[in-house]
C-alpha cells in the first residue's frame, strides 16, 4: 500500500464524514433540545433524495432541488412535530388527522373484505363514520405529553419511519435511482499526483459552510443563546421567559432540513432506494453518541470518526468492517457515556 492509497482513503472518509455531519448534526440538536428519540430521522434523508429527483424531473435544475427538497422535508418535519410530538394547542387537528387515517384504513379494509361495494359513496360513508367515532373517542381521552415517555417516542417515531418508507415506495417505486449532479461537479482535480473527485470536495465544502453558519447562529445570536439555554435546562429556560416550544419547532425543522439536504447531496454517490433510510439512521446515531447530544462540535468530530472508521474498515478489514465502524462508539461509551462533548 503506497501513500496514494492512504491519501485517497482518508479523503473518501472525510467526505463521507461530511455527509454524516449534515445528517447527524440535526439529530444531535433534536436530541439535545427536545430529548426525543427520533427514529424517523433517516426517512427525512430518504425523502430529501426522492423529492429532489421529482424536482429535477420537473425543472431540470439540480441546484434548485437542493433548497426546495430540504425545505419541503423541513415542512413535513414541522407538521409532524407540531401535531404529534408537541401538540399543545393543536389537539383538535391532531385528533382529526388520526381519526381520518383510521377511517381510511377501515374503509380500505371493508372494501377489500367485500363487506361493501367498491363505490366511492360507500367508501366515503365508511371513512366519515369511522373518523367521527375515533375523533369523539380521542377528544375524550387525556393524552400524556410524549416527552415524558421514551418508549412512546420510540414507538411513534419508528411508526412514522415505516409510514414514510411505505409512502416513498408507493409514490416513487422500488427501483434504485441516482441523482445526477451538474457535469462540472463530475470532474476530478489533481492534488500532488492524486485524482480527487470534485463532487466529494463539494460535499466537504457544503458541510464546512453549514457547520460554520450553524456555529455562528448558535454562539453569536440571541436565538442561539436561547437554544443553548434550552439544551442545558429547559425548565429553567422556560422560567426566564424563553419560548421553548418555539425553539423545539425551529430545531426539529432545522434537523429535518439538514437530513434532507444530506439526502440530496448523498444521492449522487449512494443512490436513492428503499431501505436507505434504515441504513443511514444507525450511522447518524453513532455520530450523536460519539459527539454528545446537542453539540455541533461533537457532531463534527463524531461524523469524522465514523466516516474514517467506515471507509478504512471496508478498505483494510472488509470481513469485520462493522466492528471497525462501531468500535469507536463502544469505546467512547465505555469512557464517557455522555459522548465527547455531551454534558452530564
Amino acid at each position: 500500500m503506497n501513500t496514494q492509497f492512504w491519501v485517497v482513503q482518508a479523503f473518501n472518509g472525510v467526505s463521507y464524514g461530511a455527509l454524516l455531519f449534515l445528517v447527524g448534526s440535526g439529530l444531535s440538536l433534536i436530541f439535545g433540545v427536545m430529548r426525543i428519540v427520533n427514529l424517523s430521522h433517516g426517512a427525512y434523508f430518504l425523502w430529501g433524495g426522492y423529492i429532489a429527483l421529482s424536482i429535477i424531473a420537473a425543472t431540470g435544475s439540480w441546484a434548485l432541488s437542493l433548497p426546495l427538497a430540504a425545505l419541503a422535508v423541513a415542512l413535513i418535519g414541522l407538521v409532524m412535530e407540531r401535531l404529534f410530538l408537541r401538540s399543545e394547542g393543536f389537539e383538535f387537528i391532531r385528533n382529526a388527522v388520526i381519526g381520518l387515517g383510521l377511517g381510511l384504513l377501515a374503509a380500505l379494509a371493508a372494501v377489500r373484505g367485500h363487506f361493501i361495494g367498491a363505490g366511492w359513496v360507500q367508501f366515503a360513508v365508511v371513512t366519515a363514520l369511522v373518523t367521527m367515532v375515533f375523533f369523539f373517542v380521542f377528544s375524550r381521552v387525556s393524552i400524556i405529553p410524549i416527552e415524558t415517555d421514551v418508549l412512546r417516542q420510540v414507538l411513534l417515531t419508528v411508526g412514522f419511519a415505516f409510514l414514510f418508507q411505505q409512502g416513498a415506495l408507493d409514490i416513487w417505486g422500488g427501483n434504485n435511482m441516482d441523482i445526477n449532479p451538474p457535469s462540472a461537479l463530475t470532474q476530478s482535480i489533481v492534488v500532488g499526483g492524486t485524482y480527487l473527485p470534485l463532487y466529494r470536495v463539494f460535499m466537504i465544502g457544503m458541510a464546512l459552510t453549514f457547520g460554520i453558519v450553524l456555529w455562528l447562529v448558535m454562539e453569536k445570536t440571541r436565538m442561539g443563546a436561547a437554544v443553548r439555554a434550552t439544551v442545558d435546562d429547559a425548565q429553567m429556560a422556560r422560567g426566564v421567559g424563553i419560548d421553548t416550544n418555539r425553539i423545539s419547532m425551529f430545531i426539529f425543522a432545522l434537523g429535518a432540513f439538514l437530513a434532507a439536504l444530506g439526502g440530496v447531496i448523498g444521492g449522487a454517490f449512494l443512490g436513492i432506494y428503499p431501505g436507505l433510510d434504515f441504513e443511514i439512521l444507525p450511522l447518524a446515531f453513532a455520530v450523536v453518541i460519539i459527539g454528545g447530544m446537542g453539540s455541533l462540535g461533537g457532531a463534527a468530530i463524531g461524523a469524522l470518526a465514523v466516516g474514517l472508521a467506515d471507509n478504512f474498515g471496508k478498505a483494510l478489514f472488509p470481513e469485520v468492517s462493522y466492528f471497525t465502524l462501531y468500535a469507536p462508539m463502544v469505546l467512547i461509551l465505555a469512557i464517557k457515556p455522555t459522548g465527547l462533548f455531551g454534558r452530564d
